[in-house]
């Protein structure tokens, strides 16, 4: 079956940086588009990024211009590189594939901004 671990998370400080790791397994993942969302306490699930199979990336307004995202196809693996972080980026992050529905979520991985 279809599953995502995802890692990286952790306490930052405002303005630091963090690199998240979501790993596939029981999936051709070269074949999906990928995205990364986040969903803080009270608060719907969002979409943070996403990726096509080609590299095509897109992103909330919220991140633009901070955030990364990237894939190995290789290691069945999608990235988010996220800089200059701010307290409203505190959420837990997940990953997911953006055709055919979505698969069971992960665990997600925890992000914390605070001073």
């Amino acid at each position: 079956q279809v599953q995502f671990v995802e890692s990286g998370g952790g306490l930052v400080q405002p303005g630091g940086s963090l690199r998240l790791s979501c790993a596939a397994s029981g999936i051709l993942f070269s074949a999906y588009p990928m995205g990364w969302y986040r969903q803080a306490p009270g608060k719907q699930r969002e979409v943070v990024a996403t990726i096509t199979i080609s590299d095509n990336t897109n992103y909330a307004d919220s991140v633009k211009g901070r955030f990364t995202i990237s894939r190995d196809n290789a290691v069945k693996t999608v990235y988010l590189q996220m800089n200059s972080l701010k307290a409203e980026d505190t959420a837990v992050y997940f990953c997911n594939k953006l055709r055919g529905g979505f698969a069971p979520w992960g665990q997600g991985t925890q992000v914390t901004v605070s001073s």
